[in-house]
């Protein structure tokens, strides 16, 4: 089959007006902008001529500003090369108001967006991207009901609301936040986002394992001796100090993005491709997941923060010596933990997984390794390696499969072989940004790649349990690794402890 099978179809997307709470910050420039141009960008044109962007900040722009400032985040961050003619086409939708703090501000606001919608003729489908920190939530959710900026479920034009992570601090405050968007929406309403599921490996993740009887008959126990996942960034903590200091590895990307892979790759097949069943799917193995007790956090989670050293040949300081860092913290930059599904599928399986700032280089994978095949045949004296499939996130997104084999020649010599498969080589053009996914996902109303309310409760309920572990230094230390490593040695002394070691991704 050369040509693509098209199982579920782009359908149209609806007319709508997009707000962009924080529009003038770090993300609304780096990701939100350039994934929305990209999607009206001429010839990959995914969302009508009539919708609208609105940025929505304290910040006092004028709407020539505002455009201003968006052009060059395009120009610097957009996948796609910018066209003038589709950008004057973008440009048109743009508009910005500021007074988000004032009390004004949202009537303001209100008034603005009927504005909009009559002078583009667009129904009163409004998209809120709140692009603000968490303990914002609750009033701009509030500001938007009382001024009846916010539709019925039922309503024949639709109001959605997408909060980024992180969705809370710890269980309780997490907790609050769904009690708080719940008491004036409905669950399908809320979009919580997660920009790891719309990478495109991540995605094909369900299509590798239900799309292919290979890999699924081999999923499970039976053949699976562990699994090892990895994100690694090379990056510190930059600009971002004062907000990571009072998260850290755990909160900031296993809460999240680690136990989203975990569930995608473990869950069993839905019933159907509809969001209800894979989200189910997915919460299913968080029932599953076998919490991590106090008395045995010590062998089971590593935390740790980095030292001054190399990264790229370029000295770099510790992370106590960042600026925004405070001098006594005892916030990690890295984790490891080994977890167990329990599940008549995974019963036994150890995975592995870590994460972590200043590391060798960045790069994420997930790598599955079978079992060895028995010590007879080739294998008496050989100690063959073990196969290995590794699924790429990034930066290189694909996947490989790690087999052995005959050697040419004369002799009966055995050689690993790697056959391997690059998105950007095997189809030709670049994977779609994560947020363009996303984004046109919530256009659609589709929640498939969304963490439900439950999921999110059920995510913290595991990782409170290893916070309350921490919270005594003495049971669980923080180590410390040199940036420019792999991690401290305790990460290396974890796996090893069952006789494996980790492997690059």
């Amino acid at each position: 089959m050369d040509h693509p099978l098209t199982i579920q179809p782009n359908r149209p997307t609806p007319p709508c007006t997009i707000v962009i709470f924080g529009a003038s910050g770090d993300l609304a420039r780096r990701k939100l902008l350039p994934a929305l141009y990209n999607l009206v960008h001429c010839g990959k044109g995914m969302m009508p001529a009539r919708s609208a962007v609105l940025g929505f900040a304290r910040t006092p722009l004028t709407s020539d500003q505002f455009c201003s400032t968006a052009r060059e985040a395009v120009d610097r961050f957009s996948r796609l090369k910018v066209e003038e003619d589709c950008w004057q086409s973008f440009v048109q939708s743009l508009g910005y108001l500021g007074g988000l703090d004032q009390p004004d501000g949202f009537r303001r606001l209100r008034e603005r967006l009927e504005q909009t919608e009559r002078e583009r003729g667009i129904p009163e489908n409004r998209i809120y991207y709140l692009s603000v920190p968490p303990e914002a939530y609750s009033d701009c959710v509030a500001r938007l009901a009382a001024e009846g900026m916010i539709a019925p479920a039922n309503a024949p034009h639709f109001t959605r609301v997408v909060v980024e992570k992180p969705i809370g601090h710890d269980l309780p405050s997490a907790l609050e936040i769904n009690r708080t968007l719940r008491k004036h929406l409905d669950e399908s309403q809320i979009f919580r986002i997660d920009h790891y599921l719309g990478k495109e490996t991540v995605q094909n993740l369900l299509v590798l394992r239900f799309a292919n009887s290979i890999f699924e008959r081999l999923w499970g126990s039976r053949n699976v001796d562990h699994v090892q996942i990895t994100v690694a960034e090379s990056e510190g903590v930059g600009t971002r100090a004062g907000y990571y200091d009072h998260s850290g590895a755990l909160r900031d990307m296993v809460q999240n993005h680690l136990l989203q892979l975990l569930t995608l790759l473990t869950m069993e097949a839905p019933v159907s491709l509809d969001a209800i069943a894979v989200r189910e799917g997915k919460l299913n193995v968080l029932r599953a997941l076998r919490p991590i007790r106090a008395e045995l956090a010590r062998t089971q989670t590593v935390r740790a923060r980095y030292s001054a050293g190399q990264v790229d040949g370029v000295e770099v300081p510790g992370y106590l010596d960042e600026r925004g860092v405070a001098a006594h913290s005892r916030t990690e930059t890295f984790t490891a933990l080994k977890l167990y599904v329990d599940n008549w599928r995974w019963s036994g399986v150890p995975f592995y997984v870590r994460t972590g700032k200043r590391l060798g280089r960045r790069a994420s994978s997930i790598i599955v390794q079978f079992r060895d095949v028995p010590k007879i045949l080739f294998n008496r004296d050989a100690n063959l390696p073990s196969n290995l499939l590794t699924l790429r996130i990034q930066p290189d997104e694909g996947f490989s499969f790690d087999v052995i084999a005959k050697q040419p020649g004369l002799d009966l010599g055995l050689r690993p072989v790697r056959m391997n498969l690059s998105y950007a080589s095997a189809f030709g053009e670049p994977s779609p940004d994560a947020y363009e996914r996303l984004l046109l996902d919530v256009m659609n109303g589709d929640h498939t790649l969304f963490p439900s309310g439950a999921f999110v409760q059920k995510s913290w309920e595991f990782i409170q349990g290893i916070l309350d572990a921490w919270a005594d230094d003495a049971r669980v230390p923080i180590e410390e690794y040199p940036c420019g490593s792999w991690g401290p040695r305790a990460a290396d002394a974890l796996i090893a402890a069952d006789g494996r070691a980790w492997r690059e991704p």
